[in-house]
């Protein structure tokens, strides 16, 4: 078997050493399935990182890059203790990641989707502080009634 190609992506990659490849977006889970219990309490522990102000001000600062301990402290207003705090609690539900740099620490999100859900999020609430409500589209209701 040769390593990433073709459907066999990550057992390739996890017998060739390297890093699991995301998967194409028709691999991930379908959120209109119902939710096992098990996945569910997975979930909102993952959520959980975003129940705090604190966490939440990192997450977003680092949703414009990679930065040290020192940079999101003054970013967020916090303490470097405070930020390396939630910078464990963020890195065990693996939200972000760091990379050592000389005798510093440079942190990023973890991966994309992590900036897609600040986004959502920040949007959501948007949307219910100015009571915006989306109304469906027309589509083929619409079509249908011309013809």
């Amino acid at each position: 078997m040769l390593c990433g190609v073709g459907v066999f992506i990550r057992m390739a990659a996890r017998n060739c050493g390297s890093l699991p490849v995301v998967p194409h977006p028709a691999e991930h889970l379908n959120p209109t399935e119902p939710l096992p219990d098990e996945e569910a309490e997975r979930l909102a522990e993952r959520m959980a990182a975003f129940g705090t102000a604190s966490r939440l001000k990192l997450l977003f600062a680092l949703a414009a890059g990679e930065r040290s301990v020192d940079d999101l402290a003054q970013l967020a207003r916090l303490t470097p203790n405070a930020v390396s705090q939630q910078l464990r609690v963020l890195r065990h539900l693996r939200m972000v990641v760091a990379r050592r740099e000389g005798r510093s620490v440079r942190y990023r999100l973890h991966d994309t989707h992590i900036r897609d859900l600040l986004t959502a999020i920040r949007h959501q609430a948007e949307h219910a502080e100015h009571e915006w409500v989306d109304t469906p589209a027309l589509g083929a209701a619409a079509t249908d009634a011309r013809s």
